[in-house]
């Protein structure tokens, strides 16, 4: 399918930290349909920087906190002219397919209409994880100027329109990491962290912010998803939940049926996260018990976090 040429009245942004091995394809995907690409970078430092701007992006820099905060800061600052937005991971890119479905179909959408839901591919080890549940994933990523808002989640954080309504697009975006198995890793690491400290924070209601599940406009997967997960998942005991998840996953959604890599992506994503969730709120709690501290008190001194 040859991609047209005009450009749609689009600002895509795109949060980044040393994406050098991604960026460049992210914006080539998106490079003729936005009018605005704009690249918010924690301080990459790497060649991410200087790559974006040699690509005519629009780079702004500024400390990362959270996805949730960095993409709220995005929205304040990127100066924002057109009419519609689009959210895309820099590790992502747009199929040719989807690129002319958004040129063709996006003028046309009547104002009642304020967002767009795409479907997500990921890819591991190059390979497309078509089941277990991960394939479509479906997502609130362009919306009207003004209609939405990110939710303030450590983890997990979605999109969510204020008003209007939204429509789902038939082509697909691909997720499709090039790092390699301990980068991977040691990112969700990380976000075993931030799963953590908002699990806590449900149970302990340390971060005080505004909770936004039971308005959740993005998905009708998206609210499953977050029902599930509070009201089923989170009451279920530590550890156990995350061996009975993986079950569930890899046989029940049939996860199995996609090999060695699946196999792989399945039990590091679906069993070893969420397990490695539990056991930092078990040393969260532990800590906090024994030292005799709030919790969100451990975990600003743990982990060096302000909440």
């Amino acid at each position: 399918m040859n991609r047209a040429s005009h450009t749609t009245d689009l600002t895509v942004i795109v949060l980044a930290f040393n994406e050098e091995k991604h960026i460049a394809r992210a914006i080539k995907s998106v490079s003729h349909l936005a009018q605005k690409i704009v690249i918010v970078d924690s301080f990459s430092t790497d060649k991410t920087v200087a790559i974006a701007k040699d690509m005519g992006a629009v780079v702004l820099q500024n400390p990362f906190v959270n996805q949730a905060q960095q993409f709220h800061w995005a929205m304040q600052n990127a100066d924002i002219e057109t009419t519609w937005v689009m959210r895309i991971d820099a590790d992502e890119y747009l199929t040719e397919a989807l690129i002319v479905e958004i040129q063709e179909r996006l003028p046309t959408l009547n104002q009642a209409i304020t967002g767009v839901i795409l479907k997500r591919q990921v890819h591991f080890m190059g390979q497309w994880i078509k089941h277990g549940g991960y394939y479509p994933i479906k997502l609130l990523r362009i919306w009207r100027k003004g209609a939405a808002h990110i939710e303030q989640r450590w983890m997990d954080e979605h999109m969510v329109l204020d008003h209007g309504k939204a429509v789902e697009f038939k082509h697909d975006i691909i997720d499709d990491n090039l790092n390699s198995l301990t980068w991977w890793t040691d990112k969700h690491n990380a976000y075993a962290t931030r799963e953590a400290i908002d699990l806590l924070d449900q149970k302990y209601g340390i971060l005080q912010l505004p909770k936004t599940e039971n308005h959740l406009n993005s998905t009708k997967q998206a609210k499953a998803k977050r029902w599930y997960k509070n009201n089923l998942y989170r009451r279920l005991p530590l550890f156990f939940r995350a061996f009975l998840y993986f079950q569930f996953r890899y046989w029940l959604k049939l996860g199995f049926l996609d090999g060695r890599k699946g196999l792989v992506w399945h039990f590091l994503q679906g069993f070893w996260y969420r397990f490695l969730v539990d056991a930092k709120i078990l040393q969260i709690e532990w800590w906090a018990k024994t030292e005799k501290k709030s919790v969100k008190q451990i975990i600003e001194e743990k982990f060096d976090i302000t909440l």
